[in-house]
């Protein structure tokens, strides 16, 4: 009896002891030297649509980078918390942080006041407008100029609600495209008389295709917008350590780096012009696009 009563106690000992370690979550690790850890804070899951280069889009290696990655990962290490990207589609991004898949959502989403109903942003940590890219023979001058034409835009972005409110959602004139890039290689084939999408992004492509032979053209119209980090509504907590981190990565120098990695320098605005080439458009993106 002895030996049987001892067995059987030995035994809910260990069993005790795996539940016990069934039941422990894994501390991540800790966060790069100098920055403070997360200790035992989840990691953050950070819904992206990674195919608006150079915000965010996949490396050969299928790695979220990009601006926009840049900028979380410091400001989480600088906040003290860990993240982790997932790909996700545009449509239903949102959705995502209701259902509980995502905490963030980090993907060049521009502030309006209809978001902010449903969400909370962050302190605004770029700022962009809207730019028409047309070919360089075009007649274009303004955003009226192509109502009869051919347009592209990336679906569900900012310039597909331009081009939506200008001459109706369900027009035909309308194509759209899942990044802004095939968008464009649209146009330069020919295919569309227009494209209308946001600066940076413009900027980014005509920057890496040489070949391209567009003019970018503004409108007064264009309302400047700016780009924030998406938190659930009513996550107070997690915003203030998101608007901590992006306090501190302005103050350090850590955000200017950045932009200049993806950017350039920026520099000073030249002189305002409904038409200009390529090389003064970058020049004005830049400049829009600095603190």
């Amino acid at each position: 009896m002895q030996n049987l009563f001892t067995r059987r106690f030995a035994l809910s000992l260990a069993m005790a002891a795996v539940l016990a370690g069934c039941s422990k979550s894994e501390a991540p690790a800790a966060a790069a030297s100098g920055t403070p850890a997360a200790s035992a804070d989840k990691v953050m899951v950070v819904a992206t649509n990674a195919a608006f280069a150079p915000f965010e889009s996949l490396s050969s290696s299928g790695e979220v980078e990009g601006f926009d990655a840049d900028v979380i990962k410091a400001v989480a290490n600088k906040a003290g918390f860990q993240i982790r990207f997932v790909n996700t589609p545009w449509e239903g991004i949102f959705n995502t942080l209701n259902s509980g898949e995502s905490d963030l959502v980090m993907s060049a989403v521009t502030i309006t006041d209809v978001r902010k109903d449903s969400m909370d942003f962050s302190e605004p940590y770029f700022d962009a407008v809207q730019l028409i890219a047309v070919p360089q023979n075009s007649t274009v001058a303004s955003l009226e100029d192509i109502k009869t034409l051919a347009i592209g835009v990336q679906n569900g972005t900012t310039g597909d609600e331009v081009v939506s409110k200008l001459v109706g959602k369900t027009n035909p004139n309308i194509k759209r495209f899942e990044s802004m890039p095939l968008a464009l290689k649209e146009l330069e084939a020919g295919g569309l008389q227009a494209v209308v999408g946001d600066n940076g992004v413009v900027k980014h492509y005509l920057q890496n295709n040489s070949g391209s032979k567009f003019k970018l053209v503004s409108d007064q119209s264009f309302t400047p917008e700016r780009y924030g980090i998406v938190v659930k509504k009513g996550n107070a907590e997690l915003l203030k350590k998101v608007n901590d981190g992006l306090s501190g990565i302005r103050q350090d120098g850590s955000y200017d780096t950045i932009y200049t990695k993806w950017f350039g320098a920026p520099e000073a605005a030249p002189a305002a012009a409904a038409s200009a080439p390529v090389a003064e458009a970058a020049s004005a993106a830049a400049s829009a696009a600095s603190n």
